[in-house]
Formats: structure tokens, C-alpha cells, sequence
């Protein structure tokens, strides 16, 4: 266990490099965004600015710079603001953390029943419609069906509202606004972890073992859930795991799409503006939590099948 911890430790390294690679090779001047509204500016207060933002170092000593600064836990502030990344990250975390579980159990609850369904009727009407909207929805990118959502039943019928997030003091109005983009973002999710589900289910069904079990007598339902569905439950976790990653990638689209605040939307306008320290942190953020998953998902076989064991 201790040794996958330490693997992780590259891999994070990895992320912010290239992120820091990218970000500055990127084409545009973070210290031309910021003057870009002031008439008169010389070329003068424009090296100063940069020279203030610590653009005129060296690409090899920013990097430098950059990492000690991580290490120490200091992720910098931001161009824009001048606010702390951390607090401006720690500030916006809540509501990406809201959407990215709000679609995942979206996802669980539709997936994995409808894909039971699926594999004990197979062949059957149920399971050839449930691979047919399966498909569909893996097809469908996710800003395209939150656009039908937003028009259809926000603008339209006026059930929810079009943009925002809600107030924390609010559960009704936090719920309202969350409605829309956890199912823009986790319909996809669902389909995946059905068609998973489905797949999983049908090599358990056919082992001896199963077969012994109804011979046996025992319900239906005991033999699915207690035999069958744990012993299909590593890949399934398995993609329920790299899908929670999916989500929080794909909180950048959805929260952009629903003008709703998180760090999807602040990652975009960092971009935007050129904001190295903001899509620096946002991105080793992300990548933390990522390999955070995967990591908890990979301690989390040892439970489901007591054959697995960790050297």
C-alpha cells in the first residue's frame, strides 16, 4: 500500500510540469491582459508588471520557483485577483464537489439497476432498449444534451432555474440549481456503468457456481445481489472509479454551460486571462483528487474479494 502511495508522487510531479509547460508556451501575456483596458501604457510599466509577476525569470527558474513554493504548501496569487490560489480554489471546491457527486449518484442508482435488468433479461425487449439508450447517451456530448436542458425545461417550462448555483443557506434553491447539470453530466455516467454492469453480470451468470446456487433452491434475487453482483463488483468499481474522474473533468464543461460557479468556471476564465498561478493550482488540484480516487479504488479490492492482497 505504502508503495502505490508512493508512485502517485511522480505522476503529480508529471501533471504540474506539464501544466506549467503548456500554460507558458501557450501564446498571450497575462501582463497585456491586465493593462489591456489602460490607454498609454509603455513599454516600461509593462516590463515592470512583468517583472512584478515574476514573468521576467527565466522559464527554468519559474519552475524552480514554482515547485519549492508547492512543496512549502504556497500555491501562489493570482494575476487577476492578487487573492490566494488556495483560497480562491478552497472557495469554489464546494460546488464542483456538489456536481461531480450529485452525477455520480446519479449514475450508480440508474447505472448499475438498469443494468441488471439488462443481464438477467437478456435478449429480451428491456435489455435491447436499455443497450440502444446506452449508446445513445455515450454518444451525446454532455454540453449539447445540458443545452437541450436548459432550453427545454429551464427556458421553456420554467421548472428549473436557467444559471447559477444557489445559496448554501438555501437547500431547496442548492437543489434547483443542481438539478439540471448533475443530470447533463451523469446521464453519460449512467449509461457507461449500466452497459458495465450488464457486461459483468453476464460472465458471472454463467460460471458453475451460479448454476449450483439455483440448483439449490435459492431465490432469484439472493442469487444476483449476494452471489453474482459481488462477484462482478471489481470492474464495475472499477469504472464507477474512473468515471468519478470523468465528472470532475467534466465539471469544467457542465459549469461553464450552466454559468455556474466551481472550479470548472474558474479554470476556464484563468485561462482566458493567462492566470499561470490559478490554472497551475486548479490543475495539480485535480490531478490530487484523481489519483486520490484511483488510489481508493484500488485499496477498495481487497474488500470486494478477499482473494486480492496487497504485497
Amino acid at each position: 500500500m505504502f508503495h502505490r502511495v508512493l508512485v502517485t508522487i511522480p505522476t503529480v510531479l508529471g501533471v504540474v510540469t506539464l501544466a506549467f509547460v503548456l500554460i507558458h508556451v501557450a501564446p498571450g501575456d497575462p501582463a497585456e491582459l491586465l493593462l489591456g483596458d489602460y490607454v498609454g501604457v509603455t513599454p516600461q510599466v509593462l516590463s515592470e508588471l512583468r517583472e512584478y509577476l515574476g514573468l521576467g525569470l527565466p522559464l527554468p527558474v519559474q519552475y524552480v520557483k514554482y515547485v519549492t513554493n508547492v512543496l512549502r504548501g504556497d500555491l501562489g496569487r493570482s494575476f487577476r485577483t492578487n487573492q490566494s490560489v488556495a483560497s480562491e480554489i478552497i472557495g469554489q471546491a464546494p460546488f464542483t464537489l456538489a456536481l461531480a457527486a450529485a452525477g455520480i449518484i446519479l449514475a450508480v442508482t440508474v447505472g448499475i439497476p438498469t443494468g441488471i435488468v439488462a443481464a438477467v433479461r437478456r435478449n429480451s425487449l428491456a435489455d435491447y432498449a436499455t443497450t440502444t439508450v446506452a449508446m445513445f447517451w455515450l454518444a451525446s456530448p454532455g454540453f449539447w444534451f445540458g443545452i437541450l436542458l436548459i432550453y427545454f425545461l429551464a427556458y421553456r417550462l420554467g421548472w428549473f432555474p436557467v444559471f447559477g448555483a444557489g445559496t448554501w443557506d438555501n437547500w431547496r434553491s442548492l437543489l434547483a440549481h443542481l438539478a439540471l447539470p448533475a443530470v447533463a453530466i451523469g446521464v453519460r455516467s449512467a449509461a457507461l456503468i449500466a452497459r458495465m454492469t450488464r457486461s459483468a453480470l453476464l460472465e458471472v451468470l454463467s460460471q458453475d457456481y451460479i448454476r449450483t446456487a439455483r440448483a439449490k433452491g435459492l431465490a432469484g434475487g439472493a442469487v444476483i445481489l449476494r452471489h453474482a453482483l459481488r462477484n462482478a463488483a471489481i470492474p464495475i468499481v472499477t469504472i464507477i472509479g474512473l468515471d468519478i474522474a470523468y465528472l470532475l473533468g467534466g465539471a469544467v464543461v457542465t459549469e461553464t454551460v450552466f454559468s455556474r460557479p466551481g472550479l470548472g468556471k474558474l479554470v476556464v476564465d484563468a485561462i482566458h486571462a493567462r492566470d499561470y498561478p490559478m490554472v497551475q493550482g486548479a490543475i495539480m488540484v485535480f490531478a490530487f483528487g484523481i489519483l486520490l480516487i484511483n488510489l481508493l479504488v484500488d485499496l477498495s479490492y481487497a474488500f470486494i474479494d478477499p482473494r486480492v492482497r496487497y504485497s
